[in-house]
Order: structure tokens, then sequence, then C-alpha cells
């Protein structure tokens, strides 16, 4: 078989094996490829009229274009290039959230050689567009809900890929070279590589010492979406892996695009690991420990987002994200700044980077970022 052809997934109902060659393509080609692949496998009962070209969505922070027709308003059409984005996870993760009870959408059909994918629309507005002071409460219970189902699945797949210190070392290294030194243009002294690099291994201990799970390792405000029975709809989860019990928990209640008020997280958290110890997924008697376990997987998670923030803005060219660096600061400095092993980095962050961020045109004073954001 020639290297340009594949294997087709089809979904649950109807899969088998089939072979169609590759093609790059411009986008007005990949709408065309994606309205024939549509015609020829989506149901015969959401087929209705397909022949047009699909209009494309806002993306992501991924390279994924997405698509839809209006005549089957049902399915979403996706263009995720192959050399960037994993496909076969994206299926194998919708499965398998879909077996523990969560609303992640169907997968039709993908063509995983090129990167062609039909899904499940679930709907056109996430947390972060529906949050209001009426039902912020009722929507983060439900929240909750499905990662408690997540995080009792009772094993790891193995295909599932373990969230390992190479990885966490990996992410957390983009704030260095993509927020310190390309975006503040900061450049950093052998010392201050090594103060980083043992605040690094510190948090990388917290995050392995602490029971592992199913993590979704994006889940947020933007990844729910809202559905008519409010319960949310599971999103942008192709990145999963097995990992810290925390670093969803904190994903959630520490979000980089709204902001809860820190005793409505305290409660939550406490309210939360106690459900885990119910269900057998934690010991009752490391919930205490947890607290700071959560605290540190928050530090690892936002010194990696200030990093990759910054690179979608300088590399990628999409500056939208450049707005949320302040709240994502805040995180890291108020929590930097209580966490005995993090004191001094706190204090170096201050003095050396808050000043140059203070000349970005992004730039908000980082003690009231996400105030007004605050809804919970």
């Amino acid at each position: 078989m020639p290297a340009n052809f594949h294997c087709l997934w089809l979904a649950p109902s109807s899969r088998a094996c089939k072979v169609l060659p590759m093609a790059n393509a411009s986008e007005s080609l990949r709408q065309v490829q994606l309205s024939e692949f549509a015609s020829q496998y989506l149901p015969q009962s959401l087929v209705v009229d397909i022949q047009e070209n699909p209009s494309p969505l806002p993306g992501d922070a991924g390279f994924r274009r997405y698509y839809r027709w209006q005549s089957c308003p049902e399915v979403l059409g996706v263009d995720a290039p192959p050399e960037t984005e994993d496909s076969l996870a994206f299926v194998r993760i919708a499965d398998l959230l879909r077996s523990l009870g969560v609303h992640s959408p169907t997968v039709f059909a993908a063509n995983l050689h090129q990167g062609l994918l039909l899904v499940e629309n679930l709907g056109e507005n996430s947390y972060q567009d529906g949050l209001s002071a009426e039902n912020t409460a009722a929507l983060y219970a439900r929240a909750l809900d499905a990662l408690l189902k997540m995080q009792c699945c009772a094993e790891r797949p193995a295909w599932l890929p373990l969230y390992g210190e190479a990885q966490l070392r990996q992410e957390m290294s983009l704030f260095p070279t993509w927020f310190v030194e390309q975006l503040l243009g900061y450049p950093l002294s052998v010392e201050e590589e090594e103060q980083i690099n043992q605040v690094f291994d510190w948090l990388i201990q917290m995050a392995l010492d602490q029971p592992q799970v199913l993590v979704h390792r994006d889940y947020h405000c933007r990844n729910l979406i809202l559905t008519a029975d409010n319960c949310p709809g599971v999103i942008d989860f192709q990145d999963a892996v097995w990992g810290p019990v925390t670093y969803d928990l904190v994903s959630l209640m520490r979000d980089c695009y709204v902001r809860w008020q820190p005793a409505r997280v305290e409660a939550e958290l406490e309210s939360y690991l106690a459900r885990l110890a119910d269900q057998g997924v934690i010991l009752e008697h490391t919930i205490p420990g947890l607290h700071r376990n959560f605290d540190a997987m928050g530090l690892q998670r936002h010194i990696k987002v200030l990093g990759i923030f910054s690179r979608l803005w300088l590399r990628d060219g999409k500056p939208g994200y450049l707005a949320d660096l302040p709240l994502v600061m805040r995180y890291v400095l108020e929590v930097a700044g209580q966490l005995e092993q993090t004191r001094d980095f706190a204090d170096w962050m201050q003095n050396k980077l808050v000043p140059l961020a203070q000349q970005q045109d992004w730039y908000r004073g980082w003690r009231q970022a996400g105030d007004d954001k605050t809804l919970w």
C-alpha cells in the first residue's frame, strides 16, 4: 500500500477500513474535502443537504480549524493537520469519556491520515459565554460532577500517556524561554536559571507525589459547553494524560479566564476532595496535604501558561491571549509568595519581571487582575 494511504475510522456502529489518497490542501480545498467526506460517511439521518462548503468558525489555541454546515448544524467538520494534531488521541479519549458518562462529542468519522473529522456539535456557547450571578453555582456543580466521573476512571488505558517528569519540566521551560526572555526581553543569568530550575524540581515532585488519575489537561470555562440539560459538554480533551489528581481541579478553580473568590476555592476544594475520598480515589487522611499539592499544581500550570500565551502571540500571531496574562501572573505571584519553597521566586519575579511587564501594552495591575471577571 502506498505511503500516502491510510485507514479510515468510522464511528461506533459502522467501523470499516478503507483507503483514501492523501492530499496537501489549501483551506478552500479542505472545506471541499470535508463536505465530500461528510456526504460519504455521515449517518444518513444527518445528511440533509451537505453539498455546500461549510463555514469556518473561530479557532482555538491549537492548529485545528472548525467548520459548520448551515443545513446540518448538529455536525462540525474539523481540519486537524496531522503534523501538529493527534486525531487518534481525540477519537480514543472521546470514546473513553463517553464510557465514563461524560458528555463528550460523538465522533462520526475520522480520516486519521489526512486529519479530517466529523464530530457532534455540542453547542455554540461555552461556560465563559453564559456564566452569570444566577447560574454560576449550578453550572460549576455540574462541572465538578463531570470531573468526578473522569477521575473515577478505574485504570489507565495502555495507550494513554503518563504525565511524567520530562513533560512537566518541558512545559515549564516555556516560561523562561517565551515569557521571560522573548516577551519581556529579560536575559537570565546562570544563577537565575538555577533558581528557576530548583523551583521546577520541587513543583515536579509535588505533582508526582499525589494520586494519579485521568487528567483532561485543559478543564476550564472555555472547554465546557452549555447544553440544554445544563450538563456540560466537554471538549478539547485530546491532550489528556494520566497524572496528578489536583491538575484539573486547579484548572477549573483557578481558571485563566474567570476568577473564583479565594474563599470559594477553599470551600469547593474541601468538598470535592471529600467526594474523591468517598469514591476511594484518594485516602481521607491525605486530604490536608492535597491542599498544598493543589497550590503547587496550580503554580506549575500557571508558570507553563505564561509561556504558552506568550508563544501564541510571538510565534503563532495570536494576540488575544495577552489580555489574560495579568490574571495568570496574579495566580503565580500570590501562590508562590505563600509557599516557603517558592517565596524567593515570587520576590525575584516581582522585582525583575513585573517592572518590565508594566511597560507592555497588555499589562494591567496584577493585584486586581480578574476582579472584573469574578463571579463566584
